[in-house]
C-alpha cells in the first residue's frame, strides 16, 4: 500500500493518504518528532544565531557520537539501562559544553583549537567504541537520522527534554538575551553572566541530543541555524526571531518528510536541503527588494 501511494498524486498528498491509515503509525510519528523538536530547535537556533556559537554547537554535535559509541560498546560488555545511547549522547554533550565553557572563560585564545580538537576527537572515539562492538552497527544512522524510525519511546524523551528547554528559556529568557547581545552589561550589573553562558551552552547540547534522531551528528547546525538564521532576516526582535525559527523548523520538517517519502529519499537530508533552498531563495527575493529599494531611492 506505500509503494502504491508513492506513486499516485504529488508527495504531499501521498503523505496524507498514508497518515490517515490507522495501521500505519510510523510517519505519524515522524510528524510528532519534527513538530517536538521544532520548538526546541526554533527557540535554542535563533540564541545560537544570536549569540554566534554554531561553531560550538558544532563541536558538541560531533562530541555526541562519542558517548553513543562508548555506550554502545559498554551495553555489549555489560548490558545494563545505564549504557542507553540517548544517556551516553547526553553526556558527551553536557560534558563538551562544559569544556568549552571552561575554555571561553578561561582561556578564550585558545577556543578555537580546543574546538576543533573535541569536533575530531569526538567523532574518532565514537568510531573506534563502535568498531570494536561485536555485531553490526550502522554508523550512518547517527551520522544523517532517520525520523521515520522514530517510536513512542523517542516521542516521550523528545517531549520531555523539549519541556525542559522551554521551562529554562521562559524562566531565564532576558538573561539569555543579554548574554547573547550584551554580556558585559550583565557583568556590570552583579548577574554572573559566566553562569548563563554555561545554560546557553546546556541548551544547545539538549537540544543537539533531540535533533540527532532527526537528521542526525552531521546534518544537525543546518537546522540549528537555517530555521533561524531565516527568521532572523524579517524579525525585529529576539522573540520574534524564535516564533519564526519554530514555523521554519516545522515547515521544514513537514515537508522534508513529505518529500523524502514521495521521492524515496533519506530523509534527514532532504530536510536539510528543502531547508537550504528555502533560505537560499529567502536571500534571492531580499536581493532583489534591496535593488528595487535603491532604484525608487535614486529616481
Amino acid at each position: 500500500m506505500i509503494t502504491a501511494a508513492r506513486k499516485r498524486g504529488t508527495p504531499m498528498s501521498s503523505l496524507i493518504t498514508i497518515l490517515l491509515d490507522p495501521d500505519i503509525v510510523f510517519l505519524r510519528y515522524a510528524l510528532a518528532a519534527g513538530f517536538l523538536s521544532s520548538i526546541s530547535f526554533g527557540v535554542v537556533g535563533a540564541y545560537v544565531v544570536a549569540r554566534r556559537i554554531s561553531t560550538i554547537a558544532g563541536a558538541i554535535a560531533h562530541c555526541v557520537l562519542g558517548g553513543i559509541g562508548f555506550s554502545l560498546f559498554m551495553q555489549e560488555k555489560s548490558p545494563s539501562p545505564l549504557w542507553d545511547p540517548v544517556a551516553g549522547a547526553l553526556g558527551s554533550a553536557v560534558l563538551a559544553a562544559l569544556i568549552i565553557g571552561v575554555v571561553n572563560i578561561k582561556a578564550k585564545h585558545k577556543e578555537d583549537t580546543v574546538i576543533n580538537a573535541l569536533w575530531a576527537v569526538g567523532m574518532a572515539v565514537g568510531l573506534l567504541f563502535m568498531a570494536k562492538t561485536r555485531g553490526y552497527i550502522d554508523p550512518m544512522s547517527f551520522l544523517f537520522g532517520n525520523i521515520l524510525m522514530i517510536g513512542p519511546s523517542d516521542i516521550r524523551l523528545m517531549a520531555g527534554l523539549g519541556g525542559i528547554i522551554l521551562l529554562l528559556v521562559l524562566l531565564f529568557y532576558h538573561k539569555l538575551v543579554a548574554v547573547c547581545f550584551d554580556e558585559e552589561f550583565l557583568e556590570l550589573r552583579g548577574v554572573p553572566a559566566h553562569f548563563y553562558y554555561f545554560l546557553l551552552l546546556l541548551l544547545t547540547a539538549l537540544s543537539i541530543v533531540l535533533l540527532i534522531r532527526v537528521v542526525g551528528i552531521v546534518l544537525v547546525i543546518a537546522m540549528l541555524t537555517l530555521p533561524a538564521a531565516m527568521a532572523g532576516q524579517m524579525a525585529r526582535s529576539l522573540a520574534g526571531m524564535m516564533g519564526l525559527a519554530v514555523l521554519f523548523s516545522m515547515v521544514f520538517t513537514t515537508g522534508g518528510i513529505a518529500l523524502s517519502f514521495g521521492m524515496d529519499l533519506p530523509s534527514g537530508p532532504t530536510i536539510v536541503i528543502f531547508a537550504a533552498a528555502s533560505y537560499l531563495f529567502l536571500l534571492v527575493l531580499l536581493g532583489i527588494r534591496k535593488r528595487w529599494q535603491a532604484q525608487d531611492q535614486a529616481s
